[in-house]
Order: C-alpha cells, then structure tokens, then sequence
C-alpha cells in the first residue's frame, strides 16, 4: 500500500495538499448537493425512480456500497507506515470511525427487513463517497493529524467524543425501531414512535447528524468539519421530505412533531 501512495504522491506535502483539497472538494460539493436537493428528493427509498438506473436489492445495496468505507481505511491503517495511530487521540478518533462503519457495513445491510431497491445510480455513487471519504478521514487521521498531548482533555474532545457517542446511539436506536414497524408479513408504511422519533420524523437521520458533528468537533479538521457538512446537507434534506411525507400520508400524524429539530424544525 506504500508503494501505491508512493507512485500517486512524490511526497507526503503533496499527499497532505491533496488530502486538504479533497475536503475543500467535499464542502463544495455539498453547496451543489444543497441547491439541486431544492428541487428534487435524494433519490432512493420512497424516493427512488426508474430514471436513475435499475435496481439493486436494498441488503446487497447497503452492504456492497458502505463496504469500501469499511475496507479503505482498514488496508491504510494495517498495510501502510500510520505514523500517527500510536497516539491516543488518533486511536480513539479512528476508533469512532470505525464504530460506526463497522455497525453501518458489515451488520445494518442484514438486519433491513423489507425495503425498496436502490437505483443503480445511486448506488455507484454511494461506492464512490465511501471510497473518497474512507481515505480521506483515515489517511489524515492515521498519517498527518498532529494533537498536543493534551487533546483528549480538552474541551472540544470531550464535547465532540460525548456528541459522537449520543448520536451514534440515537442513529443505531432508531434504526431499530424502523425496522420493527411492521410485523412479519405486513406490508405498507407505519408511523414510527418511541425514542426521538416522538420529537422528530428523521430521528435516524439526526442521530447520524449529531455523530459526524461531533466527530468534527472532536477531530478539529476541515477533513471531518466537510463530511459533517456534508451528511447535513445531505440527510437535513431527507428528513424534510419524510416528514412532508408523513403529514401528506397520515392524518393522524402528530402535528407537534417537528422535521429534524426537537421542538424547532
């Protein structure tokens, strides 16, 4: 794998300027994210039309597209010189990582029960994020992040740790409560309840918001500050048209409850 990164990148300056740019990249495309979610919904799920490519089974979907975010910074972290993971904020930060990519890769596509198939184009595109991101949150965090010893008392590290923690469990929670809607061989869309979905109709999606959030917070780059911004745009949006959705589908849906923001949005 050195070999590799050593033939893309005459030096590690240059391999860092790249890993700076890819993040300035992801923050742009999150802007054009932003303007073209205005106008049209992401399109899988409830969502998904046959414009976007044929479908792909949603287990097969899940477990094949999140893989590389798995696997990319798995092969950076064993097979490279990771000059910075014998420090323990890097440890624990790539840690978090892959908390959740674990959870989201190799366990969340088999327990899905039911579910929509995934246009193909989206699908690709998924894979080609993960990769994208995989390398850029791990290759800075296990080879350029430098804290001060310190770090994993600051402020800003424990915040984001206690933030990242929360959201991850509210992601996970909710998830589980989604998947338990319908009873075996029912078909058809529930109203979900119970945890933060009495508060809002996208609890998973804020769970998952509140994780790369403090993620961000406690990693302190532009590298993790672009996927943040980036899964915001992305699942704000998402959650906005859920529960445009479920107002429109049930009329006793509860009108108390708000889109993404307990008590606010």
């Amino acid at each position: 794998m050195d070999a590799l990164l050593s033939r893309l990148f005459s030096s590690e300056e240059e391999e860092l300027y790249m890993l700076d740019c890819m993040a300035y990249s992801m923050v742009f495309m999150a802007a054009c994210t932003f303007v073209t979610l205005l106008f049209e919904n992401v399109p899988y799920g409830r969502y998904a039309t046959s414009k976007y490519g044929f479908p792909v089974n949603v287990r097969l979907a899940w477990f094949v597209q999140e893989l590389p975010a798995f696997l990319v910074p798995l092969c950076l972290v064993v097979w490279t010189s990771s000059a910075k993971t014998s420090l323990l904020p890097n440890q624990l930060l790539i840690g978090m990582y892959f908390c959740h990519y674990v959870q989201r890769s190799l366990i969340y596509p088999f327990l899905i029960r039911g579910g929509k198939p995934t246009p193909f184009a989206s699908f690709v595109l998924a894979i080609v994020f993960c990769i994208y991101n995989g390398y850029m949150q791990i290759r800075y965090l296990s080879h350029y992040a430098e804290y001060p010893a310190y770090w994993v008392t600051h402020p800003c590290f424990i915040a984001g740790s206690v933030l990242w923690l929360v959201g991850w469990l509210v992601n996970v929670h909710s998830d589980h409560i989604l998947r338990n809607l319908r009873k075996p061989g029912e078909t058809g869309y529930k109203i979900p309840t119970g945890g933060m979905f009495e508060y809002v109709s996208g609890a998973n999606f804020l769970g998952e918001i509140t994780e790369w959030a403090g993620f961000a917070l406690a990693s302190h780059s532009v590298h993790s500050s672009a996927f943040a911004i980036f899964t915001t745009v992305v699942l704000a949006s998402r959650a906005v048209a859920h529960h445009k959705w479920y107002l429109a589908k049930f009329e006793d849906y509860p009108k108390s409850r708000k889109a993404l923001i307990p008590f606010l949005l």
